[in-house]
């Protein structure tokens, strides 16, 4: 499959609220995905109805009987856009929090042994390892990264894991290459060397950019943050399989022992969880003929993916009769230039030229980017590269190479 027709791409960007224009800024073209996604006009609308409502969950009577209702059903919609049969989803802090939860849970609630991971991680995964590991005995170990593809290979995770490894991170995207990581292949090799190993996923950066499928990888917990894959702010949802329900785990006295959520969640948050997923399921059905629900979810994931190649594939190599980065010689792609797994992100560096002032320009010119620095979030990514800094421009399905085209032709009139 190819990108978007002009007419299917009207239709969805028409879906989105704040496409073209930032209400401080005015307009402006978001190649900012990274730092949060576009949010649904029906999440802003369902949002605003549920910050109204005074009922609670559990009391009897018809508001909190919808409420419990809404929650029931988008963690069922979770489940078939996600392709998670069993185990179960809940909703936290954010995506750092939970993810910062299941970490300490498993590490304390697995005997001395090894807690496997890699730099290419998000700060969020190794910072937890680290601290919780110590805490609780183990051995924390991270395989190192491939640093001119920007990912990280299942052979790595293969050299280092041994029988005694209890816990392993693995991350299912960089937020800083933007390149993706074969998450079944990865927990497949832990396997085969330790079967009960507990495996978490960090899916925060890659959620936005194709299916999830859960019951294929073979693993423990997979936590997204919503306001990345088309939701709001406010909260993270977490899946965790059967057997890490059971771990231990903060909770109430002679409460459910299965309960992993803390005190009352926001409603709000869960009925936009059906928002996304209602959005997903309306692409599906404009991209195939799919009758199945779950079919569909998948049509859209590949749709996204698709698009999202013709958006990455234009910027590297040219639109019109613009070129491409791979053509301006000052030009440093992260991940280089032919990388299969990268989804909608370039990183980049302009030789002789700084990311903080080129950040600057494009957005004296309306073209939302970001700077990342050599510090806690991406020094892993970075230094090894020997680079300060570099410029990432991040998209989503619902760009267009129009605005590839205006970043191309400002890009060139700095970096020819």
């Amino acid at each position: 499959m190819t990108g978007f027709s002009d007419d299917l791409l009207n239709k969805v960007r028409d879906r989105f609220a704040q496409v073209e224009e930032c209400p401080v800024q005015g307009p402006r073209i978001f190649f900012e995905n990274a730092g949060g996604a576009l949010t649904l006009k029906s999440v802003v609308e369902t949002s605003t109805q549920y910050a109204a409502i005074p009922d609670n969950q559990g009391r009897d009577n018809p508001g909190s009987h919808e409420l419990v209702r809404v929650i029931s059903k988008a963690r069922e919609d979770m489940r078939l856009l996600m392709n998670a049969p069993s185990g179960q989803f809940f909703v936290g802090e954010s995506g750092t929090e939970l993810l910062f939860r299941l970490i300490m849970n498993s590490c304390l609630g697995t005997v001395p042994g090894l807690v496997l991971g890699s730099t290419l991680e998000h700060p969020a995964t190794r910072s937890a390892c680290h601290r919780w590991a110590k805490i609780a005995h183990h051995r924390h170990i991270l395989v190192e990264h491939d640093n001119q593809m920007g990912t990280v290979q299942p052979e790595e995770y293969a050299a280092a894991v041994t029988p005694e490894t209890v816990v392993a991170t693995i991350v299912h995207t960089s937020p800083v290459t933007g390149i993706g990581v074969d998450v079944s292949a990865i927990a497949a090799e832990i396997r085969n060397v330790s079967p009960h190993c507990l495996i978490l996923v960090d899916g925060i950066q890659h959620a936005a950019h194709g299916q999830i499928d859960i019951e294929s990888y073979g693993i423990d917990a997979y936590v997204i943050s919503p306001y990345k894959a088309f939701s709001r702010h406010g909260y993270g949802l977490a899946w965790i399989s059967d057997r890490m329900t059971q771990i231990p785990h903060d909770g109430l006295l002679d409460g459910p022992s299965d309960n992993w959520e803390m005190g009352t969640r926001d409603t709000g948050a869960y009925a936009t969880l059906t928002d996304v997923a209602g959005y997903l399921e309306w692409l599906g059905a404009q991209v195939s003929d799919a009758k199945d629900r779950r079919e569909l979810f998948v049509a859209a994931g590949h749709a996204i993916r698709a698009q999202e190649k013709a958006l990455t594939d234009a910027m590297i190599d040219g639109v019109g009769n613009l070129p491409g980065l791979r053509e301006f010689e000052r030009v440093q792609i992260i991940g280089g230039v032919e990388n299969p797994a990268r989804e909608g992100l370039v990183s980049l560096v302009v030789d002789g030229f700084e990311s903080v002032d080129l950040v600057r320009i494009l957005n004296e010119q309306g073209i939302r980017t970001h700077l990342r620095k050599d510090d806690h979030y991406s020094g892993n990514i970075l230094t090894p590269l020997g680079l300060k800094s570099c410029i990432r421009v991040s998209m989503c399905h619902y760009n267009s190479k129009q605005e590839v085209a205006r970043f191309l032709a400002v890009m060139k009139d700095i970096a020819s």
